[in-house]
This record gives C-alpha cells, sequence and structure tokens, in this order.
C-alpha cells in the first residue's frame, strides 16, 4: 500500500485517519480541489443482485465521509453497463439480466442504503444517477468513432480484468471486453452533467478509474481524479463479507437487523479497532480507547462495534433493538420474539411435521442435509431438547405454544425461529 500523504483538506485527512485511504492521482491537486470548492464525486454500483452486499460498504463509507464533510456523492447505478457484465474479478460471462430484473434489482438496492446517505436536493444532498440514462441513447457506431479511438486494445489487454481471464484460457466475451470503455465514459459524462471530478473505487477498480481520467483529459480538456480504498480483509487473512449462513446483504428482508448486528459482534478481536474507524461514525479519540480494551472489555467493545455499524446502515433505533435482543436472549438466557423467523411451507407429503435435519437447513444453520448431520454432532437444540437422529420427524404441533414456531439453536450465538406456515 502506498504511503498516504500529508493532506491539507478535511475530508482527505479524515479518510486517511480513518483507515479507508489506498492511493490517489495527483493528490496535491485534488487535496487542493478538496480546499478550495465544494467536490462532486461518484462510485458505479451494477445492479447485478436485488441488494448490496458488505464488500460495497467501504466504498458508500466513502460517499459517506464525503457528505459528512460537506461534498456532494453521486450513487451511480449501472442500468446500463449491467447489461454488459463487468469482467473484473470473475472468472465466468456474468448471466445477461431483463430490463426488468435490472430495473427492480436497482431500486431495491437503492432502498436498502437508504439510511447511510441523506438523498435530497441540497447542495451536499446525494443524488442516484443510472448510466442507461445516456449509455442507452448511444449510436454504437458513432460512439465508436467519437470515443473507442481513444482506447488501445494492447493496452485494455494488459488490464488486471482482462489479463486473470485470458491467462486462464477463460471466455471473456466481447460485450464485457467493452465494459471499461462505458465506465470511462461514464465519468466524462457525469462531469458534464454535474460537474464531477472524482471517482472512488476498490483498488482492484483502479485500472479503470485510470482509464476515464484519461479520457476525460482527452475529450473535455479537463483534469479528473480517482481515490482508491484498499481490499478489507480480516486480521486472519480472510476476505471480508462472509456471514456462516452466506453473504453479508446490506437489504433488511435479506439479512435481518439482527444478524448484521451479530455479524459485527463476531469481529476478530484484532479488527475492532480498525473496523469502527472505517465502518462507524464513532469518534477517533474514542476508538483509540475502545481498541485497548482486553478480555471481557473487549467484548464490550465489540458490542458498541456492532451496534455503531449497524446504526449507520438502518438506523439508531432497530440497530438499538438488535442490541437489546443480544442482550435479552446471551446474558438473560431469553428466548426473544425478535430472534431471526425463517418461515417455511408444511411438506403435503409429510403433513405431520418435518425431520430434525430439514428443519435445520430451514433454519440457515446448515447448507445441506450431510452438513445438518455435522451441525448435530457439534450440538443442536430444537426448543431446547438436544438433537441426536437427524431423521427425526419434528411434529408441527410440538410448536412454541406462544410463537408457534421452533427455536433452532447451534452453539451460543446461532438462534433462529422456524415457523410452517
Amino acid at each position: 500500500m502506498p504511503a498516504a500523504p500529508a493532506f491539507r483538506s478535511e475530508f482527505l485527512r479524515t479518510f486517511v485517519e480513518r483507515g479507508a485511504y489506498y492511493d490517489c492521482s495527483a493528490p496535491k491537486d485534488l487535496d487542493r480541489l478538496f480546499e478550495k470548492e465544494r467536490v462532486t464525486a461518484y462510485i458505479g454500483f451494477d445492479c447485478t443482485a436485488s441488494s448490496m452486499h458488505i464488500g460495497n460498504l467501504v466504498q458508500l463509507m466513502t460517499l459517506r465521509r464525503l457528505q459528512q464533510a460537506g461534498h456532494r456523492p453521486i450513487v451511480l447505478m449501472g442500468g446500463g453497463t449491467t447489461k454488459l457484465g463487468d469482467p473484473s474479478g470473475r472468472d465466468e460471462v456474468r448471466k445477461i439480466l431483463t430490463p426488468e430484473q435490472i430495473e427492480n434489482n436497482k431500486k431495491s438496492m437503492v432502498a436498502g442504503i437508504s439510511h447511510l446517505l441523506k438523498f435530497g436536493d441540497g447542495p451536499s444532498d446525494a443524488i442516484m444517477v443510472d448510466n442507461a440514462d445516456w449509455l442507452d441513447e448511444l449510436e454504437y457506431i458513432a460512439f465508436l468513432r467519437d470515443i473507442g479511438r481513444h482506447f488501445s486494445v494492447n493496452r485494455m489487454l494488459t488490464m488486471e480484468s482482462v489479463k486473470i481471464r485470458l491467462d486462464r484460457e477463460q471466455p471473456l466475451s466481447f460485450l464485457e471486453f467493452n465494459y471499461m470503455v462505458c465506465q470511462a465514459y461514464d465519468y466524462v459524462e457525469l462531469y458534464k452533467r454535474y460537474g464531477c471530478r472524482l471517482q472512488s473505487c476498490g483498488s482492484d477498480q483502479w485500472g479503470n478509474v485510470v482509464s476515464g481520467i484519461d479520457l476525460g483529459r482527452r475529450v473535455e480538456s479537463i483534469q479528473l481524479f480517482g481515490l482508491s480504498t484498499p481490499l478489507i480483509t480480516t486480521s486472519s487473512g480472510a476476505k471480508m463479507g462472509k456471514s456462516v449462513s452466506g453473504a453479508v446483504w446490506l437489504n433488511q428482508n435479506m439479512l435481518s437487523v439482527y444478524d448484521y448486528w451479530q455479524f459485527w459482534r463476531n469481529a476478530e478481536d484484532g479488527d475492532v479497532g480498525r473496523f469502527m474507524r472505517i465502518f462507524t461514525d464513532l469518534p477517533l479519540a474514542e476508538i483509540a480507547r475502545l481498541e485497548k480494551l482486553e478480555g471481557a472489555e473487549l467484548n464490550d467493545a465489540k458490542k458498541i462495534l456492532a451496534t455503531e455499524a449497524t446504526a449507520v446502515l438502518h438506523g439508531r433505533k432497530a440497530a438499538e433493538g438488535a442490541s437489546e435482543t443480544a442482550r435479552k436472549t446471551f446474558e438473560e438466557g431469553e428466548a426473544s420474539e425478535d430472534l431471526p423467523i425463517k418461515t417455511i411451507d408444511r411438506d403435503p407429503a409429510q403433513p405431520t411435521g418435518k425431520s430434525t435435519a430439514a428443519l435445520i437447513v430451514a433454519a440457515g444453520i446448515a447448507r445441506s442435509n450431510s452438513d445438518a448431520r455435522n451441525k448435530i454432532k457439534e450440538g443442536v437444540t430444537i426448543n431446547g431438547r438436544p438433537v441426536t437422529d437427524p431423521n427425526e420427524i419434528v411434529r408441527w404441533d410440538s410448536a412454541d405454544t406462544k410463537t408457534g414456531a421452533f427455536l433452532v439453536e447451534h452453539g451460543k450465538k446461532k438462534k433462529v425461529w422456524v415457523k410452517p406456515k
């Protein structure tokens, strides 16, 4: 990681102090730009799923820091580029989505980050823009003539995202090969429409950003800038962003607030301070105090990390509710009704109940029946009763009388209600 320059502007100083800085183009010029004017900056997100995930969170926090410093963030949704497919970090051609799927994903993704940024018409309010607004209107031959001539195929073949696929002899469609051209064009279009001068990205996307900077210089004679963040791994070296049950989604309908809170509560000891700096709004002095704690007090710091990170995404009330649910469940031994609830259909072929293995899978504690057998060996209870036989039928009429559901527990921290409907 390059050494961070000694910035003078508030935003860039904070960005470095929060541990979010990796590199930037023309640092002195960018620093002066932040000192003299309100900067408009953007980050792009393709509409490939109905929710963003925790891998997007560093970039979203970049936009939040920009807004907190009085600058204007643009959330660029890739309604157009999603139709192409970004080859970066992928081993195979991306599945083509219908226009309806892309539109639905876009609306759902933006709704999931409504607490994280303030959208509106104010000078530093965030705006959502869709690159389909200009990419869908392009006349392809004219676009190739006016924009494509500025791109060297020789250089494009050296881009990491392209080179990896070619080295592995994996397919790279001509459609995907156009992606970096369109992303560069996005940057120039955002400059022309909104005066946008900065694009932020993860360090693995730097090549695409540089292409946009170069295109801005060639076609608009303007200096554009890039700012990158590091790829986040845990202290043990694992890639951040996976929970026991899969991806850590940002939308509440895909991952409950409680499960999101638990993800942060389960952070490794060595990550507490770093994650507080990047993913919460806690003052740096308070973080410095908390990250020095040890033993039981460090667990208290993890709870603070979980509550503050959850408040950023889901709001303070939801975060404190998740924290209270955890307190009741794990400190008072109560099976709170606020725990995650998974609903399942009754199987007509087995109308009286469901096997313990199937119930454990339905709870999201195991990925398959064979995985459920392994979890049973580690220790699983259903409504407080230890499970020993994966094939035993759990009768529907034995559900908890108050909730009509089954409390499935694995270890001390994974507790889920499963409710038949």
